[in-house]
């Protein structure tokens, strides 16, 4: 999707904005999975989420595009949503985010802390783009992609660290939203000529990336009703499909119960909060720990903005 130049440019844009997140290898995550098992933190960035780079970069490269830009609007289930707000602030973008009926209210609270304008339509995350997309046509504020090669080449930049720290990687878990973090890693492996296999992992009820690469066409469900809300997508984005049908190992399908317990071990073992999309990916290694005896494994702690009412009842579920 994008070259190395190109890559080190997403490197500098989100860099006047933020440090490099840490990626740590846990012991105690070590010895649960029997094998060295490296944590990307993008849970460590000024939104707890990876998706700020992408919106730095997306603006970045909207604002030199068309200096008279005003402002954009888009969707989101949270975090792609405070990624625009953020960088918006920064460059001074007029920033309005449409979200589902029903929205975590945290993350609605801080896309407006950021200072987004906030605008409640649909049942989920496919029909509030579509409501965005009628507003866009309304005024004139550019509609504002939540998959698009520069907020993919943003967040390439988490992988770019990742596989700079930790060269000898035989296997990275990572999450499926709509696609931008893993179609990120994918590139970012491809150009550093890395022997990594790339797995993605998607919520059992929010299956529809699993269900095209198995299908070998875009394939859409009736629902994605899952407690990952950074993986409830029930239309796969065409141009990411392909990214991972070539650059994919393989999916892992993750239950609602495996993601929560992937949410207690990163408390118990790291202290750290980690959102349900955060977590898959710990629980999708967890479901292949026999698979990866002697290898060094990362996953990726995608985001930790879960809400309080959410995280207490997955810290009171049953620790195993």
């Amino acid at each position: 999707m994008f070259g190395s130049e190109d890559l080190d440019q997403a490197a500098r844009i989100v860099y006047r904005h933020l440090a490099p997140t840490p990626q740590y290898v846990w012991p105690l995550l070590a010895r649960r999975l029997g094998t060295t098992v490296w944590v990307k933190h993008e849970n460590h960035t000024p939104i707890g989420a990876f998706k700020v780079r992408g919106g730095l970069v997306y603006l970045a490269v909207l604002r030199a595009r068309r200096p008279k830009i005003k402002g954009i609007v888009s969707a989101t289930r949270g975090n792609h949503g405070q990624s625009l707000a953020y960088a918006g602030r920064a460059l001074g973008i007029r920033v309005t985010i449409v979200v589902p009926r029903g929205n975590n209210p945290e993350k609605n609270a801080a896309m407006e802390a950021f200072g987004a304008r906030l605008v409640e339509a649909g049942e989920d995350f496919d029909a509030a783009r579509e409501h965005a997309e009628r507003l866009a046509g309304l005024g004139e504020d550019l509609m504002a992609p939540s998959f698009h090669p520069d907020l993919v080449r943003g967040v390439a930049t988490y992988a770019r660290e990742l596989f700079q720290a930790a060269p000898d990687l035989d296997v990275v878990y990572a999450p499926i939203g709509l696609g931008s973090g893993v179609c990120g890693l994918i590139t970012a492996r491809d150009l550093f000529a890395r022997r990594v296999e790339i797995v993605g992992v998607v919520a059992e009820r929010a299956p529809c990336y699993a269900l095209s690469l198995e299908a070998g066409r875009p394939t859409t469900t009736a629902s994605a009703d899952t407690v990952a809300d950074g993986l409830a997508v029930r239309v796969p984005d065409p141009v990411a499909l392909e990214v991972m049908r070539r650059g994919l190992a393989r999916v892992v399908t993750v239950g609602e119960e495996e993601i929560r317990q992937a949410m207690r071990w990163y408390h118990s073992d790291t202290h750290n909060l980690a959102e349900g999309a955060g977590a898959a990916a710990l629980a999708a290694a967890w479901k292949e720990r026999h698979r990866l005896r002697g290898r060094e494994v990362a996953v990726v702690l995608s985001g930790g903005n879960v809400d309080r009412h959410t995280y207490r009842e997955v810290l009171a579920g049953d620790e195993r």
